[in-house]
Order: structure tokens, then C-alpha cells, then sequence
């Protein structure tokens, strides 16, 4: 690897470092402010933007896996922030709502409650979303020790 390939290199290092420790303190910004987990303040803010939604919705619009979902839903009602209720319609169905408590942490929070990397993926044009995809998936294939199911777990949660 010439010189200048390893400066490149060192470069693109330091952006992943800026972008990892940008999401780590955002986190921690919110578990200060509002005493729960990044992941969990993403729960309720699409329970607030989708009231009676379930957990199998919940758990694909935050891209994670069902039961990591389950867990974090279960700990939110523990904590009297979150309500399930079954459907009028549909007794099998059970839709999750905040409580007043969880309405006024998320007034509170500081934003994005999805957290800044999603925001800031959702920003880019689609094409430089397409190279950032192809690229991250050479580097991806080029790591020695490699943990696919870390894809369906939160950032907050890593």
C-alpha cells in the first residue's frame, strides 16, 4: 500500500470515528436528558407518530428484530411509559400508546429521537445512498470477525 493509499485510508478511519463517536454522544445526551435508552426514546416516538401500533409494525419501521423489539416495548410498560391495549376489533391484537409521562419526555428530548445517523442517512440523495451501501458492503466483506445479526440490533444498544 503506497503512502498516499495509507493517508486515504487513515481519513476514511477518522470519519467513521467522527460518525461513531457523533452517534454515541447523541445517546448518551438522551439517556442524561430523559433517563432512557436512545432505542427506547425511538419506541416511543413512533408509538406517538402511529397510536395503537404493534409491535411487529414497531419492529420493522426501526429496522430491528421482533423480539429485541418485544424487550424494548417491555421494559417502556415497566416503566408505566408505555400502555398495550387490545384492539376493540380484534381482541388478538394488541396496539401499544404512551402515557402523559412518555408525551412529556418526548417534548423534552433532544432530537432526533431516531438518532442523528438515520437523520443523517435520510438526508442524502439517493444515489450517494446507493454508493455509501455498495462501498460499506466491500468493507463489511473485507472484516475478519463479522457479526451479521448486529444488523437487526439498535446503534443505542451496541
Amino acid at each position: 500500500m503506497s503512502n498516499s493509499e495509507k493517508q486515504l485510508s487513515h481519513q476514511v478511519l477518522k470519519k467513521f470515528r467522527v460518525i461513531y463517536g457523533s452517534v454515541r454522544q447523541h445517546f448518551r445526551d438522551v439517556e442524561r436528558t430523559c433517563g432512557v435508552s436512545g432505542s427506547q426514546l425511538w419506541v416511543m416516538q413512533e408509538v406517538a407518530n402511529t397510536g395503537g401500533i404493534g409491535v411487529s409494525e414497531l419492529a420493522e419501521r426501526l429496522s430491528i428484530h421482533q423480539s429485541t423489539c418485544s424487550q424494548l416495548v417491555e421494559k417502556l410498560v415497566a416503566r408505566k411509559l408505555l400502555v398495550k391495549e387490545r384492539s376493540k376489533e380484534d381482541q388478538r391484537r394488541v396496539g401499544l400508546r404512551l402515557t402523559g409521562e412518555a408525551l412529556k419526555l418526548i417534548q423534552d428530548a433532544p432530537g432526533p429521537s431516531e438518532g442523528v445517523l438515520p437523520q443523517a442517512l435520510d438526508a442524502l440523495p439517493p444515489e450517494d445512498m446507493r454508493l455509501l451501501d455498495r462501498a460499506l458492503a466491500k468493507v463489511i466483506q473485507q472484516l475478519q470477525y463479522r457479526d451479521d445479526t448486529l444488523a437487526k440490533k439498535p446503534l443505542a444498544d451496541l
